[in-house]
Parts: structure tokens; C-alpha cells; sequence
């Protein structure tokens, strides 16, 4: 399991999911679908998607992934998860297959999903990848649309050290005759795209050069909080734009939902408000782009800045603490995980970098020590918990009922 694990649980070929997805009689190839890779955004863009077709009228399917506190959150219909017997009847009818193939959980949780989907006959399964592209699991679909939102060094150790490399694995997603959408995206990276693109006939369009309706006045009403998510936006309306003629979709309903897209769609994360008094924000960015974008929002709010962090072995750190607060406070765990980074070697880089940092024994440590913190200061005080997806896990998992 890649996420628990890392590079060493990364599957190199897509067997394992074809041979599933052969035993469940193909049920990726009964639904219609959006796919989505991207370094950051396209998690959000995903529920962007979702939430504008849900208000549509349709059916929608979304695949995301890594899920936060309960592994249903990857498969949902329509804003509800899968439930519990739908998983358990699954593992029942394919047991003897996955004994026989031994896939990943990535792999099985990739089938369950397109069985789900077949089976619910659900209009539209916006699908968002796990890792790359070329390789991803979820790319054994042939969508009706592909979308990469962004492209910056992340998972170096798979996907490459170059950005035309990582360009390459993410473009692995378009299909022949299959047009193509993007973000903002490096020059470098819409080069390899464009090239991959012009070699499948398919049509590709830069989501950010587009003019759009909704965008012409300005930014566009949502619930999303940060600024940064007007580009996913963008994004998600050119792509919806693209697919009037197979999805037909209304201005009313897409303005609508772009206004509710955490309550249609359930998202967590990103920019989330925990706790208004004292503030407390929740996000899952966790490499150099995503952080910056993040970092950008938290220096506009007035008061001290706590920062509960922690994050994955293989990150590298010293790329992403000159883009952290000078003037912050942290406190540093290690996320629940086998592949968490320890707090001390954490604690250790900060302090490579000039910055002090406290090493807690886990989250509930962290979250105190930030607390006694918050207390000692006369400023109004912003708890901020991110660094990994692992570490706003842990958090959501605790569930305090109160911060500060």
C-alpha cells in the first residue's frame, strides 16, 4: 500500500488492475468518465466536477484518493459514500480472484470502484489518479475526457527528477482521440503534453488562456476557501464546457453548486475551517507549489501562527521550510503511519534551516504543546495543521472538540 508504505508498495504495470477488472466483466469500460491527474489541485478539481454535475441532475460517481479517516471517502455516489455491505459483498464475490491475482490495495479499492460504479449506473465518475499517470491503477479507463490540473516535482523517486519527465508519466492518462484539458502548467511540461496529445489526435486546450463567462468579473463564488482554487475552478468549467455535447450542463446549476461544492461533494482538506475561535485550518498541501499556494493564504490572516506539522520519510524537506513562516511557531509528528517522518529528524531539519521546532511524541503532544503556546501570546492566535495528507488524518481522527 503506497501510501502506508511508499516507493516500495509502487506497482510498475497495470496487469493487476486489467486482470481484476477482466474477472468483474470489464465494468470500466460501462461508464462514462472524466480523468484526473496533476501534481496538486486535482483532488479539488475532482469534487469541482462532481459537485456541478450532481447539481445537474446526474448521477456522479468520484473516485479520490488518499482518504482522510474512513476508506469509504474514495468511492461515492452523489456525495454519499459506499457503504459497508457493498464493500463486504465485494471482497466476497471477487476473494478467490484477488487470492489468485494478489493486487495492491490501490489495485482492489480501483476495481471495487469501477464495480460500484457499473453497477449504480451512474451517469458521469469523475476519477481522480493516485500517483502519475501512465501507470496509475485508475488508468484503465477510457474517458471521455482527460484533465491535468497541474504539473511540479513531487514523487521524484517514481516519476522522475525533471518536470518533462513527470509531464510524461501525468500525459499517460490521454487516450487516442480523447481531448485533453490543463491548468497552469510549466512551459516545459505543456510541451511534452502538447507533443503527447498531437500523437493520439487528440485535441488539447490550456483550461488558464481560455476566456471564460464566469471568470470575466472576476473571481467566481464559492465555498471553497483560498484563493488558489479559482485556478481549479477555471479548470473544472473549461472541462465541463467541453462535454456540453455529451453532458449537457446549465449556468444556474454550475454557479450554484460552485457555492457548494463542500456539501455536494464532502471535500476535506483543503483549506478547511475546523475552528473558527481561536482559528483553526486544516490542509493537506504537502510539496513546494501546494504549500506555497497555502502559505500565500496564511500570511493574510492577522495573529501568531502555530503550525501543528508532520510528514512522509521520502519528502524533502529542505526544498519545502523556506516556503514556511519565519516568524511561526511548530510543532512537529510523526504522522500514524510506517512511512511517517519521525519528529526528531523532522525537528533536526528545521533546525538545519534556522528554524526551532518541537518534536512531540504524536498529534495529541503536538496539539498541546501548541495550546500552552497559544495561551503565553497576547495576539489573537492561527492553529494551522498540515504538511501531510497523514497528519490532517491523524487530526480529523482525534477529533477534538475544541482548540486554544
Amino acid at each position: 500500500m503506497y501510501q502506508r508504505q511508499g516507493a516500495v508498495a509502487f506497482k510498475k504495470d497495470l496487469k493487476n488492475t486489467f486482470a481484476l477488472c477482466h474477472a468483474l466483466d470489464d465494468p470500466q469500460l460501462k461508464f462514462k468518465s472524466i480523468h484526473i491527474a496533476g501534481t496538486n489541485g486535482k483532488g479539488s478539481t475532482a469534487h469541482i466536477l462532481g459537485a456541478i454535475y450532481r447539481k445537474n441532475g446526474y448521477k456522479t460517481g468520484l473516485y479520490t484518493s488518499p482518504h482522510l479517516v474512513d476508506f469509504r471517502e474514495r468511492i461515492k455516489i452523489d456525495g454519499k459514500m459506499i457503504s459497508k455491505r457493498d464493500v463486504v459483498q465485494f471482497v466476497k464475490k471477487l476473494k478467490s480472484d484477488i487470492e489468485r491475482i494478489q493486487p495492491s490495495f490501490f489495485e482492489m479499492t480501483v476495481a471495487m470502484a469501477y464495480d460500484y460504479f457499473a453497477k449504480e449506473e451512474v451517469d458521469i465518475a469523475i476519477i481522480e489518479t493516485g500517483l502519475g499517470g501512465r501507470l496509475d491503477s485508475t488508468n484503465v479507463i477510457i474517458p471521455e475526457l482527460s484533465v491535468i490540473t497541474s504539473i511540479s516535482r513531487d514523487h521524484t523517486e517514481m516519476l522522475g527528477e525533471e518536470i518533462e519527465e513527470i509531464a510524461f508519466e501525468k500525459a499517460g492518462i490521454i487516450k487516442n482521440s480523447v481531448s485533453v484539458i490543463t491548468g497552469l502548467i510549466p512551459e516545459e511540461a505543456e510541451q511534452v503534453i502538447q507533443n503527447v496529445a498531437h500523437t493520439r489526435q487528440s485535441l488539447y486546450y490550456n483550461a488558464i488562456r481560455i476566456p471564460h463567462r464566469f471568470t470575466k468579473e472576476g473571481l467566481v463564488e464559492t465555498d471553497l476557501l483560498g484563493n488558489y482554487q479559482q485556478l481549479n475552478i477555471k479548470t473544472a468549467l473549461v472541462a465541463v464546457d467541453a462535454l456540453q455535447h455529451i453532458l449537457p450542463t446549465y449556468d444556474d446549476h454550475n454557479l450554484k453548486a460552485l457555492k457548494s461544492v463542500v456539501e455536494l461533494s464532502g471535500l476535506q482538506g483543503r483549506w478547511q475551517i475546523y475552528q473558527k475561535k481561536p482559528l483553526v485550518i486544516l490542509d493537506v498541501a504537502h510539496n513546494p507549489e501546494g504549500l506555497a499556494l497555502a502559505m500565500e493564504e496564511l500570511d493574510r490572516i492577522e495573529g501568531i501562527k502555530l503550525m501543528i506539522m508532520g510528514f512522509v520519510k521520502e519528502k524533502k524537506l529542505l526544498e519545502i521550510l523556506p516556503i514556511l513562516p519565519k516568524d511561526a511557531q511548530y510543532f512537529l509528528a510523526k504522522p500514524d503511519i510506517p512511512r511517517g517522518m519521525e519528529a526528531k529528524e523532522a525537528a533536526g531539519l528545521f533546525a538545519e534551516a534556522g528554524i526551532k521546532a518541537k518534536a512531540c511524541k504524536n498529534i495529541k503532544e503536538a496539539i498541546n504543546a501548541a495550546e500552552k503556546a497559544a495561551k503565553k501570546s497576547s495576539n489573537d492566535s492561527v492553529f494551522f495543521i498540515g504538511g501531510s495528507n497523514f497528519i490532517v488524518a491523524d487530526f480529523l481522527t482525534l477529533k477534538p472538540k475544541s482548540i486554544g
